[in-house]
């Protein structure tokens, strides 16, 4: 069956629309149709957009259609903040490429080093991987990416966060003079406008906001604590979710890993990931997830972002995350590709305002709680607005309740003194 929008929209070599009627994707998102002419054109863009907005694919095709196979040197480097992203965005390479000769390569830390250079020494048309790994291995080995001219930096306020960003100016320095860079990022933080500067010629910025990027059905519920212990309130919810398979996010490591101990302990298949893990259990733990062996996925914000795991018919924020953006990434971990999805988020009474704050952000809450193993409506006490005082001499003295005779002109002549007396 001809895939009629993208080829209508987009003019792509024959492998590149096999490869994506073979994957059924049928018309391209927001993200992809603003930018892709534009990166096919050569112009530097920077895509500003939530997680599952389809933004993988809005630099992969563009690349790949400007990849010449008969020149054997390195054309393009992507660079991603985690091993879990970066061989995510390399399996998608993989199949797009399935049907050509285009040859890509994954530069990830946990990986035999010596067996991995040995790979590069016949040097693929793209490398993605982590910034830090392709920068020891360009600087180290001697792989040579002068010649190439593409670079995307994928999540780079993740990038910014985790301190790479000084790796991606090295690996930056060392490529093409006329290069051709290509940022996604779900936020575009003032720290990041330096690199940008340097590196990028007049960009196209595209921003997809939140509501255009997935209009996936997410019920979100939001359940108080109220002095229960929190750990088994999350529990206690998780079975009675009793998901396909439910992400619980946590603030920290060590939180984590103290919620996952606890949940294998009530008997829940449970699997975990954060950075302290090992790369090879990381790997081991994405492979479990992706054949759906666990039901359960204890992870910090290393999940959140970019990682696409599918199935996801839950999530439990087990903290409100300190930066409420991270909400709305985490909860995007459900309800993709179609599907509808449940997010609930466990709050102390006095994070009724970050709630509210959500709320600004577009984000319908329905206020429940467990009792007795069963869901139950709870009434919110909102937060109330301060009153802000018009008169700045309001605070000099309390008004009294009951106004007594001639009041009013002895508290204006109170004033009086007590201004002649700031004067003085």
């Amino acid at each position: 069956m001809k895939n009629n929008v993208f080829e209508q929209r987009f003019k792509l070599k024959p492998f590149l629309f096999e490869a994506l009627r073979k994957q059924n994707f049928e018309r391209p998102t927001e993200i992809q149709e603003r930018l892709i002419p534009s990166i096919i054109k050569g112009n530097d863009v920077i895509g500003q957009s939530q997680t599952g907005s389809g933004k993988t694919l809005a630099f992969l095709l563009p690349i790949l259609e400007k990849i010449n196979p008969e020149v054997q040197k390195v054309q393009a480097v992507i660079t991603a903040p985690t091993r879990e992203l970066a061989r995510q965005v390399y399996n998608e390479a993989v199949k797009l490429v399935e049907d050509s000769s285009i040859v890509v390569k994954t530069v990830v830390g946990g990986t035999d080093r010596k067996r991995m250079v040995d790979q590069l020494k016949y040097e693929p048309h793209v490398i993605v991987g982590t910034p830090g790994r392709i920068k020891d291995v360009v600087v180290e080995e001697g792989i040579s990416i002068f010649n190439a001219d593409m670079l995307v930096v994928d999540e780079a306020d993740q990038m910014l966060d985790m301190g790479f960003i000084e790796d991606v100016d090295q690996i930056a320095s060392r490529m093409a003079h006329e290069l051709q860079m290509m940022v996604f990022s779900a936020t575009i933080p003032e720290s990041l406008n330096p690199f940008l500067r340097k590196y990028m010629n007049n960009p196209k910025h595209v921003h997809v906001k939140p509501e255009e990027t997935s209009p996936a059905e997410i019920e979100h519920i939001a359940v108080p604590v109220r002095h229960r212990d929190r750990i088994q309130l999350t529990i206690d919810i998780a079975k009675k979710f009793n998901p396909y398979l439910a992400i619980v996010f946590a603030n920290t490591k060590k939180d984590a890993d103290e919620v996952a101990d606890a949940m294998i302990q009530e008997g829940l298949n449970v699997d975990r990931l954060h950075g302290d893990l090992p790369p090879r259990t990381r790997k081991h733990v994405m492979k479990r997830v992706a054949n759906a062996e666990c039901q359960y996925l204890v992870a910090t914000d290393l999940a959140a972002r970019g990682i696409d795991v599918k199935g996801v018919s839950h999530i439990i924020h087990y903290q409100i995350p300190t930066d409420l953006d991270y909400y709305i990434h985490r909860s995007g971990r459900t309800g993709r590709a179609g599907m509808s999805g449940i997010a609930a988020v466990l709050y102390e009474r006095d994070e009724i305002e970050k709630l509210e704050k959500l709320e600004k952000k577009g984000i319908t809450f329905e206020h429940k709680d467990l009792k007795d193993e069963e869901w139950g409506t709870v009434n919110v006490q909102r937060t109330r607005p301060k009153k802000k005082s018009k008169d700045p001499n309001d605070f000099l003295m309390p008004k009294p309740k009951k106004v007594k005779p001639g009041y009013k002109k002895k508290f204006q002549e109170k004033k009086k003194q007590l201004n002649r007396k700031r004067k003085k």
